[in-house]
């Protein structure tokens, strides 16, 4: 059946990473504890580096669930309540809605919060963590939105819970997400790096050269290899860097666990637990999407810049997970939702 299931990916992936493509893809398949990886392409197409399952892609808004694992073990730990208001670990949050929004709000989309900084047109200024502030004091949510009572993706939201979590544990986020995600899982190539002056990661040579160098999806390379986006000058806010390699480990963990601590694998199963009903296909978990199709129900997250893509799709009920990366923008990872993990969950469940 191995052989089967690679078929499957291999014949929606291949046609999506052709050197008509810029850039190159990585690809993981986890199958009830079997693992498969899939490259194609290049790292960098100016240097012929290829693609391989160790190559490091910036994984943009795949960061997102690792922040609301932190959020789920917090809160079965006693640390912290989904219920708390933000207010409550950041008084400086005065403003009438934003005092009102919980940990909740935040994790699940549905603070009602939209800042300049979560749609076009993209604003062309950064801002300190105060400017930051200013702007969740003065946020007044158009009529008929209110925190808890509608699910809008904010970008916002989870710097300002980055933020929440770093008070709450007097620690910065990158180490909360070492200590207590990567480590226990064993990714070793995962991390949050530092933004340098140029928007590049700091990260030391060895490291480096392991990073892509991301393309548009007209193939025009953007910022150079380790470039980093953030609105926000706010240490900790620059987006995380990991392998296919790294993140099979994390999707094991989603949808197995049978080696995972007991607290970590009940803090990925809450995260992944539907909360907000969208509309009869869709659904809002904590970081995770829920997509109710005919035959199988998958649970995933996106995540794209103008230079990078990145999915990463679960069927908890059949053990299967698959994580995409690619080194461009608007990668059609569609294919993995609706054609790719459909097939598997079809496959496994006639076996």
């Amino acid at each position: 059946m191995i052989a089967q299931m690679r078929d499957i990916v291999a014949a929606e992936l291949a046609p999506t990473a052709t050197p008509d493509h810029p850039g190159g893809l990585a690809a993981a398949l986890y199958a009830g504890r079997h693992v498969e990886f899939f490259n194609y392409g290049f790292a960098d197409d100016a240097s012929r580096r290829p693609v391989t399952s160790d190559t490091l892609f910036n994984l943009a808004s795949l960061r997102k669930p690792f922040e609301a694992t932190l959020v789920a073990l917090g809160t079965l730990l006693g640390e912290l309540r989904l219920d708390d208001r933000v207010s409550k670990y950041m008084p400086e949050l005065n403003g009438d809605t934003i005092r009102r929004v919980t940990v909740d709000e935040l994790v699940t989309h549905t603070s009602g919060l939209l800042l300049p900084t979560d749609h076009p047109p993209w604003p062309n200024d950064s801002y300190t963590r105060e400017q930051f502030i200013d702007m969740l004091n003065a946020f007044a949510p158009p009529a008929g939105v209110a925190p808890g009572k509608q699910r809008i993706y904010s970008h916002a939201g989870y710097v300002l819970l980055q933020l929440v979590l770093e008070h709450c544990y007097g620690k910065p986020i990158r180490e909360l997400i070492q200590h207590r995600v990567l480590s226990p899982l064993g990714m070793t190539a995962t991390s949050i790096p530092e933004r340098g002056a140029d928007n590049r990661a700091v990260m030391d040579a060895a490291w480096m050269q392991r990073v892509v160098q991301g393309y548009s999806d007209q193939g025009t390379a953007i910022g150079p290899p380790g470039n980093q986006q953030s609105y926000f000058d706010v240490p900790g806010t620059g987006q995380m860097f990991s392998s296919a390699r790294d993140l099979a480990s994390l999707i094991a963990a989603c949808v197995d666990g049978r080696s995972v601590d007991p607290g970590l694998r009940e803090a990925f199963q809450m995260t992944e637990h539907e909360t907000f009903r969208v509309d009869e296909k869709f659904g809002q978990g904590m970081a995770w999407e829920t997509v109710r199709l005919p035959d199988v129900t998958i649970v995933d997250k996106p995540g794209g810049l103008n230079n990078a893509s990145g999915y990463i799709g679960l069927v908890p009920a059949r053990r299967l997970g698959i994580v995409l990366l690619a080194n461009r923008g608007e990668y059609p990872h569609e294919i993995a939702r609706y054609k790719i993990l459909p097939a598997l969950a079809r496959l496994v469940a006639a076996r």
